[in-house]
């Protein structure tokens, strides 16, 4: 996202912990009224492989199925819905979204592409194979990262809050208030459903929350601040770490950044204390 002022205060914070994998939780958060004593668990990773990715785009969704990227990207007159070349980071199919639009998350659903955008509060339906699109819907918050379970279509606005959507009628079917043992859980971005949790990415940091769709509790945090280099990461202040996707036929993770030139394949670590 861009023009959030608001949130400086998490960039100063990472500047003072992107050295270390081995970091806390991102940014103190107020304690949870509750009695909260579920361990959260705490991540670093392995880099297994590394792909090229266009460092010209805002990557704001991001899905791996059959062999291919799918990915949705971001800016006013520069929002696009991608089919991307793993191996090689080559665009095999594209289609721009109108000016007024700003791309944003990207889930595959029933042979549907489903795109939202950040502030008209309307999401688009194309046909996976030719990108004709089929259908738009309306929501009432602002558009950021979007997933399913299998039967629902899962979707963050930027705040601690994800909605549970029908993925035929779009009609809102619940909420998850998300938090840790510190409190509300805000700036959920992109998503990604793997293995029965919600994976999101927490806007402007390098974190990826893994979150419990049944009870909103963070189980664990995934720092990967490190992961691109200095040399090679943009000096916008947006080009920050967001997408993440899955393939649950080889348990491979993929993650990138918003203008990155790389895409990684990576290996979760728990770090023991």
């Amino acid at each position: 996202m861009t023009g959030r002022a608001v949130f400086l205060c998490a960039c100063l914070l990472l500047a003072s912990t992107a050295c270390s994998k081995s970091t806390p939780a991102p940014e103190a958060q107020p304690p949870a009224e509750e009695n909260d004593t579920v361990e959260i668990r705490r991540y670093t990773y392995e880099v297994i492989h590394v792909y090229p990715h266009d460092r010209k785009a805002f990557t704001q969704g991001l899905l791996f199925a059959d062999g291919v990227l799918y990915e949705s990207t971001g800016q006013y007159g520069r929002s696009s819905l991608r089919k991307v070349d793993l191996e090689t980071g080559q665009v095999l199919q594209s289609v721009p979204l109108e000016g007024q639009f700003f791309g944003e998350g990207l889930t595959l659903f029933g042979g549907r592409l489903i795109q939202l955008t950040w502030l008209s509060q309307i999401g688009f339906v194309y046909d996976r194979e030719s990108f004709a699109l089929r259908d738009q819907f309306a929501y009432l918050t602002e558009g950021w990262g979007l997933t399913h379970d299998g039967n629902r279509l899962i979707m963050s606005d930027g705040t601690s809050v994800l909605y549970f959507l029908d993925p035929k009628s779009f009609a809102e079917t619940g909420q998850l208030q998300v938090h840790d043992d510190r409190g509300p859980v805000t700036r959920l971005n992109e998503l990604e459903w793997i293995d029965g949790e919600i994976f999101a990415n927490i806007w402007r940091t390098d974190y990826i929350a893994r979150i419990s769709p049944q009870s909103g509790r963070v189980t664990g945090w995934i720092f990967l601040g490190d992961l691109l280099s200095a040399e090679d990461r943009p000096r916008l202040p947006d080009a920050v770490l967001n997408g993440i996707a899955y393939d649950p036929a080889t348990k491979r993770l993929f993650v990138t950044g918003k203008l990155w030139p790389k895409l990684f394949e990576i290996k979760l670590i728990e770090q023991k204390d």
